[in-house]
């Protein structure tokens, strides 16, 4: 997710127990531009797209439908990371206009050479996030998209069960999941309104998908991928209280300095963690006009101790 799983929150949600980790989508044309930019100052991709070892397993999450583009990148992405991932799911307008994100699920011929130029680029594995289809008239392509990809070599599916026009709202269609795991011989993630551990256990119990992706709902609260884990196991999970999530936010700015974050998605974040707190919207008020890291801690400190 863009402007949100940057390296300090995703290595929370590592440490609480998320299997494997995404980085932000990234524009293949930047990261061409950027690696011809940094091999000039003697240095790697990673000083553009920040991450650490703690992380793996670590995927890349790419976009664009340049082939000669996906194939250069790829090639350059390759050695710093386990896996890439090709995103075909996202609906955000500015992304699908330049014909890259979901608006190439109606791209069926393209969408295989897609694959293909990826799968061939690359001997790491190639995985896929989808959504189900554009509209409502067309919201089962991801039927014969899943087919190519599997065909082409794609390792394993996520799906979004929703329309690129519905963007986030309505609900996320399973039973879309379940058609999509009898129909694959490949593993199939279940992706779409996890926000506790009883959400990721219905989906599995629900779909028969082979793995859970948790996104919005991880926004703020790291903790969820302890508690399904846990849920997985015996059943029960700990609760954690606002106090809680403000510790977590805390562990979360302190990550940050490692990386080059912007303040305003630092900002974005806090305004996440206090997400349902008593008196969070005066608090996120106080969040908007803070003007650096300093300024944000003590609001965050003050709003600690009087919680």
């Amino acid at each position: 997710m863009a402007g949100v799983s940057d390296p300090a929150l995703r290595l929370q949600c590592k440490k609480m127990g998320a299997g494997l980790v995404v980085t932000e989508f990234t524009n293949i044309h930047s990261i061409i531009a950027k690696e011809k930019q940094l091999k000039e100052n003697m240095q790697t991709i990673q000083n553009f797209i920040e991450y650490s070892e703690e992380e793996r397993p670590l995927s890349i999450q790419l976009f664009g439908s340049d082939l000669v583009a996906l194939e250069k990148a790829a090639k350059i992405v390759e050695p710093y990371f386990d896996i890439i991932d090709y995103n075909m799911g996202c609906p955000a307008p500015h992304i699908t206009q330049q014909m890259a994100g979901g608006a190439l699920l109606q791209e069926v011929n393209l969408t295989q050479q897609i694959f293909s130029t990826l799968v061939n680029a690359v001997k790491k594995p190639v995985t896929l996030k989808i959504r189900s289809g554009v509209t409502n008239a067309s919201q089962f392509l991801f039927r014969d998209i899943a087919e190519i990809a599997e065909d082409e070599g794609i390792q394993m599916i996520t799906l979004h069960p929703r329309t690129v026009s519905q963007g986030y709202s309505g609900s996320a269609d399973w039973k879309m999941i379940k058609e999509l795991k009898e129909i694959s011989n490949i593993p199939i993630v279940g992706n779409g309104d996890i926000t506790t551990p009883e959400d990721a256990k219905n989906m599995i119990d629900e779909t028969g998908c082979d793995y859970v992706m948790i996104g919005r709902g991880a926004m703020g609260n790291p903790f969820l991928f302890e508690q399904i884990n846990d849920y997985f196991k015996t059943n029960s999970y700990h609760e954690y209280s606002f106090k809680d999530r403000l510790d977590s936010f805390f562990d979360y700015l302190h990550l940050t300095v490692r990386y080059k974050i912007k303040f305003a998605n630092i900002k974005s974040q806090a305004m996440r963690f206090t997400k349902g707190m008593k008196g969070g919207s005066k608090l996120r008020s106080k969040i908007t006009i803070s003007k650096n890291i300093a300024e944000l801690e003590k609001i965050m400190t003050d709003a600690y101790f009087e919680s």
